[in-house]
This record gives structure tokens, C-alpha cells and sequence, in this order.
């Protein structure tokens, strides 16, 4: 007999087809996953691929997934990405010299192309790679090409030459090469686009992405240079660019920080609010305009608070609430300016705080601790208010350790670096310090990315401090700074011993 019918309700049925899709659907990945077995055979198949080195455990790696994700998607056909797990394929990973994660790598053809130093967010993956994939240039042949082009969200660099064979178009493409990581290029030997463009033979324009036009500046700007060369061109697009206010992103900002920069944060949304971002940018860029005018020297931007919400935090401003754009300067050197006035609508109180800024009559902001009350411990704390008094003292060596309370070998550190300022604690010359460097500014010239750093500050060269790489022993402190120090050492425990041996010698008497 045939066997019994099984039936469904149809809202089981229904359940089950649902709980089968979304187990489907929680699969899926976009992202190719390679390990040692098949590395070297599946990754010659991409003339551009995406890698990263990843750990299970690790707290970054599992920020980064979901962008990584979602980048893959979003760049589905046109350059593949793909994740190695480094704790179950140790080989691959040990090839490409992983040592931290994660290890994003480009490869070109299967070979190891660099590093990826692109910004970790969907969108700047997909805007870097877009830039890697395909050629430098991308020849455009109609005006819906062109068209197209020029209305992405950032800025086009089209080449006009009526002859593809010139030296100048060869030039052109030079500069497009060398700079495909951060622009976007075209070019065209069309004669109608020629023509429609006012391009007599040869020619280039920067145009800037149309949701930023504005009264006060073109929006496409000419190469005027008689002589085509690379270099002319790079330094070209270096110069324009951005505009007067460019709209800061994960994207660009590395291209805009390092210079003397304003940025006014707020809600800027150009997706989902384009008319409020401009209103305030607007107004950002009409005072900025004036003071450009005079020859003032400062670069202007505008930036998401949300997505900048750690900038903001570091110049101590509220971006929590309000629709008002908080203001700050953050120079080359690192030194910090920050609008104290509520931002006005006729921009005058952006006008004060600019001018105080080129008068020289505006006090550096400092995020510091206040200074201790009683700073007579073994070691010194030091706050950025009293950084300079205390390491930038010219007459004594300063053996200082940045640290965060959180860090567990910060704690580690603690009692052996303590030992260390009670063994050193007769010592007029020297000094140990310590500085919470997540409370307080750490100036110029010293570079902190990680927990604890320690630096040596010697006496008469303050604007050069070494950075301690020894052992975190005690003895491994001595040796060191009896090596470094500018005068000998005076330690507390010769001073007893000797003081011993005198008491010694009486006894003996």
C-alpha cells in the first residue's frame, strides 16, 4: 500500500518556505572565501581582487564584516572581494606577512599589488575599488557618457584631444594612472563633445559634482597651462579639486586632514537632504570666500557630525542635538581652535572666530585633565596643561608613558613603572612621567596609535623625542636611560648602600 499522506496546514506550510528562505538567505555572502588549500589557484582568476586577512576573535574584524558585506554586494561583477580566516589557514596568511587584523591586500593578476589603506565603510570601499577596477581613464564616445559621468557624487576629470595618438592625451592618461586611487578620470576624442565643450584641440576640465554647485565658485574649472605634462595636470587637479568647502567623507578625508582645516559639522545628508547640507554650506562658504579674497591661507569643509562624531568628541563640542553646525580649526601641527559662539545665520559669528584665528588672538583648545593639586609622587602626571612645564622642561630628560586606564599592559606596567620613579627619585635630572593619553591632547611631535607608548625626552631637544622600544622591566628602564640620560644616574638605592657602608666604616672606628 502506498504510505500515508503527511499533510500541512497552509500557514505551516507557509512557515516552513519562509524559515527555508531566510536560512538561504542568511548563507549568502557576496564575499569569496579562500583558504590554503585553493589561495593561489582561485586568486590568478581576478584581475582585481579585494582581500582580507581576518581572525575570528577580533573586535575590529567584526566591525568591519558587515561593510565588507555589503561592498562585495554592491560590487558584484565589477571586482570581487574575498576573506582568508588566518587562524584556520596559517600558511596563506604567513606568505603575505599578516601580522595584525585586519590585513586588507589588493591583488592584480594574482600577484600581491599593496597594501588597501582605503577608508573600512561600504561606501568607501566601493568608491576605492570602482577607482582600481578597469583602466585609469574611461574613454567616453556620446554625451550621455559624458552625462552619466559627470553626475556621480564626486568630482570628474575629463581630457578633450581631437587626436588619441597626442603627446598630450598620453600625458593625460600619465596623471590618470598616478592618481586613480583618489579621482576619477575620462577621456574622449569625440568631435560633437569637443565642440559642445568650446575645446579647441585639446584640452582639460575638472568638474565638481553637480549636488555641490554653488554662487560662489565655477563648477568645472580649465586646465590653462600652454604645455601638457603629467606633472602640470596632477598638480592641476591637486590645486582645485575640492572647491572652496568640500564636503568631508570616510572617503577624502585623508586627502584634507594635514592641513591647516575648518570644518563646520552638522546633519549633511546629500542623499537624503540635499537642500538643508547646502544651506549651511552656503553660509560656511560665503564667509570662507571673504577671507580667501584677502589672501588668507586655511582650507574650509563641511562634515557629517555623526559619522565625525569622534572629531567632534576630541574638540569637546556637543554635535548631540540642534541643526546649528559646531565649528573647529585643526591646524598641520595639530593645534586646535574651536567656536565657542552659537553659529548665526548671517554668518557673523563664523567671521569673529575666523578672524580672531588670523589676528592670533585665539586661545589653543587643549582637552586636558586638570593639573593634580599634589604632583610630588614618584611619577609625574602630566595633563596637556602642564605637558609643557613638566616634559618640555629644557633642563631635565623626561622618560614619559602614554597610556589608557583600560589597557590591560598599561596595568601591568604600573607597579614596575612606579619602582622605577622611586628608584630615580633623587635624581634632579630626570624625571618619570606618565599621561592618560585618551583625556588629554598629545602634542606635536609625538605619535601615540597604541597602549602603552613610551617616549624619551632628552634635555636641550625637546622638539626630538625617541620612542622607547626596550624590554618593560625595570633593569630594561636603567640600562636605557643610563644609556640616554645627559647626566649620570643618581639612584636611591646607591645612595643607601653607600650610606650603609659609611655607617660601616664608623662602626669599624
Amino acid at each position: 500500500p502506498p504510505p500515508p499522506c503527511l499533510s500541512l496546514s497552509l500557514s505551516a506550510m507557509l512557515r516552513l518556505i519562509f524559515l527555508a528562505a531566510l536560512a538561504g538567505f542568511t548563507r549568502a555572502s557576496d564575499v569569496l572565501e579562500f583558504t590554503d588549500d585553493d589561495f593561489e589557484s582561485r586568486i590568478g582568476d581576478h584581475e582585481l581582487i579585494l582581500v582580507e586577512f581576518f581572525a575570528p576573535w577580533c573586535g575590529h574584524c567584526k566591525r568591519l564584516a558587515p561593510e565588507y558585506e555589503a561592498a562585495a554586494t554592491r560590487l558584484k561583477g565589477i571586482v570581487s572581494l574575498a576573506k582568508v580566516d588566518c587562524t584556520a589557514n596559517s600558511n596563506a596568511c604567513s606568505k603575505y606577512g599578516v601580522s595584525g587584523y585586519p590585513t586588507l591586500k589588493i591583488f592584480r593578476d594574482g600577484e600581491e599589488s599593496g597594501p588597501y589603506d582605503g577608508p573600512r565603510t561600504a561606501d568607501g570601499i566601493v568608491s576605492f575599488l570602482k577607482k582600481q577596477a578597469g583602466p585609469a581613464s574611461v574613454e567616453l564616445k556620446a554625451d550621455a557618457d559624458f552625462e552619466k559621468f559627470v553626475g556621480d557624487k564626486d568630482a570628474s576629470v575629463i581630457g578633450f584631444f581631437a587626436d588619441d595618438k597626442s603627446t598630450s592625451q598620453a600625458e593625460f592618461l600619465k596623471a590618470a594612472s598616478a592618481l586613480r586611487d583618489n579621482y576619477r578620470f575620462a577621456h574622449t576624442n569625440s568631435e560633437a563633445l569637443l565642440q559642445s565643450h568650446g575645446i579647441d584641440g585639446e584640452g582639460v576640465v575638472l568638474f565638481r559634482p553637480p549636488r555641490l554647485n554653488n554662487k560662489f565658485e565655477d563648477s568645472s574649472v580649465k586646465f590653462t597651462e600652454e604645455k601638457f605634462t603629467s606633472n602640470k595636470i596632477k598638480r592641476f587637479i591637486q590645486d582645485n579639486i575640492f572647491g572652496i568647502c568640500p564636503h568631508m567623507t570616510d572617503d577624502n578625508k585623508d586627502q584634507l586632514r594635514g592641513k591647516d582645516l575648518m570644518v563646520a559639522y552638522y546633519d549633511v545628508d546629500y542623499d537624503k537632504n540635499p537642500k538643508g547640507s547646502n544651506y549651511w554650506r552656503n553660509r560656511v562658504m560665503k564667509v570662507a570666500k571673504d577671507f580667501l579674497d584677502q589672501g588668507k591661507k586655511l582650507n574650509f569643509a563641511v562634515a557629517n557630525k555623526n559619522m565625525f562624531s569622534h572629531d567632534v568628541s576630541e574638540f569637546g563640542l556637543d554635535g548631540s542635538s540642534g541643526e546649528l553646525p559646531v565649528v573647529a580649526i585643526r591646524t598641520a601641527k595639530g593645534d586646535k581652535y574651536v567656536m565657542s559662539e552659537e553659529f548665526s545665520r548671517d554668518g557673523k559669528a563664523l567671521q569673529n572666530f575666523l578672524q580672531s584665528y588670523f589676528d592670533g588672538s585665539l586661545k589653543r583648545y587643549l582637552k586636558s585633565e586638570p593639573v593634580p593639586d599634589n604632583n610630588d609622587g614618584p611619577v609625574k602626571v602630566v595633563v596637556a596643561e602642564n605637558f609643557d612645564s613638566i616634559v618640555n622642561d629644557d633642563s631635565k630628560d623626561v622618560l614619559i608613558e602614554f597610556y589608557a586606564p583600560w589597557c590591560g599592559h598599561c596595568k601591568n606596567l604600573e607597579p614596575k613603572y612606579k619602582e622605577l620613579g622611586e628608584k630615580l627619585a633623587g635624581d634632579p635630572n630626570v624625571v618619570i612621567a606618565k599621561m592618560d593619553a585618551t583625556a588629554n591632547d598629545v602634542p606635536s611631535p609625538y605619535e601615540v596609535s597604541g597602549f602603552p607608548t613610551i617616549y624619551f625626552s632628552p634635555a636641550g631637544s625637546k622638539m626630538s623625542p625617541k620612542k622607547y622600544e626596550g624590554g618593560r622591566e625595570v633593569s630594561d628602564f636603567i640600562s636605557y636611560l643610563k644609556r640616554e640620560a645627559s647626566n649620570p644616574l643618581v639612584m636611591q638605592e646607591e645612595s643607601k648602600k653607600k650610606k650603609k657602608k659609611k655607617d660601616d666604616d664608623k662602626i669599624e672606628l
